[in-house]
């Protein structure tokens, strides 16, 4: 078993105004797929599906957190977390994506939110994690226009019920990977492939993003308001001219596509030319409509990517090369361990005058833990979570915009196409018993929160 590194890190090091916190998705902890009242969502629909979701898996019951919301929260509070950020089931309260609200998912969500405050826990909210209400898909989904409008009602919904309390947002979680895993390659939901789904599908995420914004500065006083990206360092697998470009064509779909035209940047079509078939799509007004100027950005970095040119590729004509193949230390999910990735993607978020701040909303790791009784040994994830931190603290001292970090995640959950076989979780879940037990990582965490005054 691999030794614990010593990395004397100090959580008071960041700086007293530095947040902390876990994050996690509606649909990977909540369970309770149909209960009082809600409708199936496009990842519902998607795990019935044969050959989806490793093992067949689903999130039916998952963590069964609907339920269990107040021992989750509580087991928060006992391990010094005081922010917490999830995302709102479109489908709990808008069972069929607009019309009709449905109270008790309402009702939840407020439960939620309460309890959060009364122990202590600041809430984040993000609005849209995923999982689009089926009934909408079945219209088109993001690729259809009339999302812009969908998106608005359901925001509206959530701002002028939970905005009294919740004052900091995030409006879309990764929509690259939404709009490529789901519209492009369809291995998450709802499964749709090539390009004539996909790059409708980016431009109404990119105008989505800006209006989800806008309602809410308009709806909930005194709010913070942002957005998640994930995002990867991306390097040529090889120093020659075409995995050198290729690289930076990689960089241009998966790093800068969706938050250059908030910026008023516009697409980077130079850098990828493949985007300059977005036009079809983009009305007169819509690069002006896609401006928004974000309190602060969500960075979500696990990996860096190492890509080369491939001739069988259409449309980019790049390949990633896996992490396995190039005998790296990886983690379960065949991501490289490479720390230096996070720092190098705050320096790059950075690099824009147009951000005010940056905040970690995802970084975690899945490996596979040791368990011994009630003794969880993960000492793999604290290694990655310490080292990771240690450049969070870099760009700190550097003087780089950095305000916040976010584990990924709280509990083991549902992990999409991967389903319940990688654990990222600081807390350990029997998908049995749904017995929680905390992990070395998620004791490691506690006691570095507990000294961060």
């Amino acid at each position: 078993m691999r030794e614990q590194e010593e990395f004397f890190l100090n959580a008071h090091e960041f700086g007293k105004n530095f947040t902390w916190g876990v994050s996690t998705a509606a649909y990977q902890i909540e369970g309770a797929y149909d209960t009082h009242g809600k409708g199936p969502s496009i990842w519902d629909t998607f795990t019935t599906k044969p050959n989806t979701v490793l093992n067949g898996d689903n999130a039916n019951i998952s963590c069964d957190f609907y339920h269990k919301y107040k021992e989750d929260i509580l087991l928060m509070k006992s391990m010094n977390i005081d922010n917490f950020r999830f995302s709102i089931s479109w489908s709990r309260i808008l069972p069929n994506g607009i019309g009709s609200v449905n109270e008790p998912g309402i009702q939840f969500y407020n439960n939620v939110i309460d309890f959060c405050l009364e122990q202590g826990i600041t809430p984040w909210v993000t609005l849209y994690h995923w999982d689009l209400p089926q009934v909408l898909e079945g219209k088109g989904g993001w690729t259809n226009r009339n999302i812009i409008q969908w998106f608005s009602e359901f925001t509206s919904l959530c701002a002028t019920s939970f905005g009294d309390r919740v004052k900091h947002w995030m409006v879309l979680n990764e929509p690259m990977v939404f709009t490529g895993a789901g519209y492009f390659l369809g291995v998450h939901a709802p499964g749709k492939k090539r390009l004539k789904n996909f790059l409708p599908a980016v431009h109404h995420a990119v105008l989505c993003q800006a209006e989800g914004g806008r309602l809410l500065r308009k709806l909930v006083p005194n709010a913070q308001i942002g957005t998640t990206f994930s995002c990867s360092q991306i390097s040529p697998y090889r120093q020659n001219n075409r995995d050198k470009k290729t690289a930076v064509l990689v960089d241009a779909l998966l790093n800068r596509l969706f938050i250059e035209p908030a910026l008023g940047l516009g697409y980077p079509t130079k850098e990828a030319p493949v985007l300059k078939k977005l036009k079809p799509y983009i009305q007169p007004t819509d690069m002006e409509d896609c401006l928004f100027d974000f309190d602060f950005i969500g960075i979500q970095n696990y990996t860096r990517e190492k890509v080369r040119y491939s001739l069988l590729v259409p449309y980019i004509r790049a390949k990633i090369v896996k992490a396995s193949k190039r005998n790296v230390p990886t983690t379960l999910m065949d991501w490289e361990v490479y720390p230096p990735s996070i720092y190098n993607m705050i320096k790059k978020y950075s690099s824009y005058p147009q951000i005010k701040k940056i905040i970690i909303t995802e970084n975690g790791a899945a490996f596979k833990d040791s368990i011994d009784g009630e003794i969880i040994n993960d000492i793999a994830r604290v290694n990655y979570l310490q080292r990771y931190l240690n450049q969070v603290l870099k760009a700190k001292k550097e003087g780089l915009n950095i305000h916040g970090y976010f584990v990924w995640t709280f509990t083991d959950n549902f992990e999409w196409a991967e389903g319940y076989y990688p654990r990222f979780g600081l807390v350990h879940i029997n998908f049995k018993t749904l017995k929680r037990t905390i992990k070395a990582s998620g004791k490691w965490f506690a006691d570095f929160l507990s000294r961060k005054n």
